[in-house]
């Protein structure tokens, strides 16, 4: 299982934590400096089943500047996927990559049920 993470991020912080407290075992990779290629950002959404718009950092400087919220409704999924691909700082993190999970983002609640089953660990 691959935890992507943005090192000074806040949120990948407490996911981290919560990930270590739970005994889970996992490979650590940083996004700024291995950002998902195109083909892993197609597979996951292909995978997830989550709207494409799920996979961008909204609230990161990068999707402000570039004025992303007024530009992803009219872009095709492969424009998007290449723009995600093309700096990891606009992909939503953390994210976690299993061969039958992919979680987009760290909701306590949703890791506990999917990681854990929704028991407490």
């Amino acid at each position: 299982m691959f935890f992507i993470e943005y090192p000074k991020c806040t949120t990948c912080k407490k996911a981290k934590k919560w990930l270590d407290e739970h005994g889970i075992e996992y490979t650590d990779r940083h996004i700024k400096d291995n950002n998902p290629t195109y083909e892993e950002l197609k597979k996951w959404y292909e995978e997830s089943g989550l709207p494409l718009k799920r996979f961008f950092n909204t609230s990161g400087m990068l999707y402000r500047e570039m004025q992303l919220k007024d530009k992803l409704p009219g872009m095709s999924d492969e424009e998007m996927l290449t723009l995600l691909a093309s700096d990891g700082m606009l992909v939503k993190r953390p994210l976690i990559i299993s061969d039958n999970k992919i979680l987009v983002g760290f909701k306590e609640a949703q890791w506990q049920e999917v990681l854990c089953g929704g028991e407490e660990t």
